[in-house]
């Protein structure tokens, strides 16, 4: 507490009055000492006389309010003027409160007590503020953590296709994978059956982030080129050899394991295309996918397929099987419903008919060529690079027994 007065009569008079209520109290004869000592030490609470030889309580007000301080500083002014455009002044320049000449103890007492009311709302309120700053920093640092973590979870889920593109003599495939945030639950890819004959597969896990992802990782496990013994779509045969399981068999052992063995509420679109490169036959299980589209040579676009639920849904779902014949120059692609979902501005999907219209329009473009052109018109319908469901493909070019 700091009692400003010229008048030493007026200082003791407070002085006294404040010690005796519990008041740690400073005193200071002009606003100029009463502003060194302000430098010097913390005060709470300023009880300053408004006429003062040199600098008056009015100016030490502002000088007080210009000063550096971690927390607030209430200021009350003495004054004999009872002109109310004078109290307006002195609280445009600081002063939190006024008592007029001659002061009464009870009144002193009173806006005493105000004044450390709000000072200790102030206190709680920047014991608060802190608290915030200090939860949101522990959240930024948690954020950015998870951030980097994810980072690396994207360049670990991209790695899981190794090969974005491969030239089998008769065919070449291409991939393309995008989630729309860090990590995305689609995932794509190929595998050697036998000779001239090769796996495709395109696996959609509801929802998005993390545990999508995971379990989009441990199903694209299934179908490893790497260790065919622990691809579903292949069963062992005699002398280390393997043999292709009916694409529908595949959907149905997809099912069954999501059902029996994954321990989630997540369940799998899947688009599995076995194709043999010697004859052009694609032999096609859906389950939930959306149907693949045939870009044929001469430019026309079919869409053949049978439907079908999505695996981890229906306990012993059944799968129907179709086949389509490729031709010299004809190219398969399979996308995921991040591409025939995407939404322009207006809420209007792109469908069957738009992606028809676009895979006609970017047909001279080739392998992953073929797939930027493809981003390019999804962001140009959407309106905007930043998808809001995972975007993926395989492209199957083939080209027949003369490409050889």
């Amino acid at each position: 507490m700091l009692v400003v007065d010229d008048s030493a009569l007026q200082r003791r008079v407070a002085s006294v009055l404040l010690r005796r209520w519990g008041y740690a109290v400073h005193e200071a004869t002009s606003g100029e000492e009463a502003l060194r000592l302000c430098s010097e030490q913390r005060v709470d609470i300023v009880l300053s006389d408004w006429v003062m030889p040199g600098m008056s309580g009015l100016e030490f007000c502002r000088a007080f309010r210009a000063l550096p301080r971690d927390s607030y500083g209430y200021f009350i002014l003495v004054t004999s003027n009872r002109d109310k455009g004078a109290v307006a002044k002195g609280l445009k320049e600081g002063a939190d409160d006024f008592l007029r000449k001659p002061v009464s103890p009870e009144e002193l007492r009173a806006r005493i007590i105000a004044g450390e009311r709000i000072l200790r709302m102030e206190a709680e309120l920047m014991q608060k503020n802190r608290l915030v700053s200090d939860t949101l920093y522990a959240l930024q640092q948690i954020h950015d953590s998870i951030d980097r973590d994810l980072a690396q979870a994207r360049q670990l889920q991209q790695s899981l296709v190794r090969r974005r593109q491969h030239d089998f003599g008769l065919a070449k495939v291409s991939l393309l994978l995008r989630p729309s945030g860090h990590v995305g639950g689609d995932l794509v890819g190929f595998f050697p059956i036998a000779q001239a004959r090769v796996g495709l597969f395109a696996l959609d896990v509801s929802g998005h982030g993390v545990t999508s992802a995971i379990l989009a990782a441990r199903l694209a496990g299934l179908f490893s080129g790497a260790v065919p013994e622990q691809n579903i779509a292949l069963t062992p045969g005699a002398k280390g050899q393997h043999h292709a399981r009916a694409p529908e068999s595949v959907a149905m052992q997809m099912n069954r394991l999501i059902l029996d063995e994954v321990e989630s509420e997540h369940y799998c679109t899947l688009l599995y295309a076995d194709a043999d490169l010697a004859t052009g036959r694609v032999r096609m299980v859906q389950a939930g996918h959306p149907f693949p589209a045939l870009l044929r040579k001469d430019g026309r676009v079919e869409f053949p397929g049978r439907g079908g639920f999505p695996a981890g849904l229906i306990e012993n779902a059944s799968y129907e099987g179709f086949e389509v014949d490729l031709s010299p120059g004809d190219r398969l692609l399979i996308v995921s419903d991040g591409v025939t979902e995407c939404a322009d501005p207006y809420g209007h999907e792109l469908g069957e008919a738009g992606l028809r219209e676009i895979m006609q329009d970017i047909a001279g473009r080739r392998g992953e060529d073929f797939h930027e052109a493809l981003i390019d018109a999804l962001a140009r319908h959407a309106g905007t690079p930043e998808f809001s469901d995972d975007v993926s493909a395989v492209l199957l070019e083939y080209g027949g027994p003369t490409a050889s």
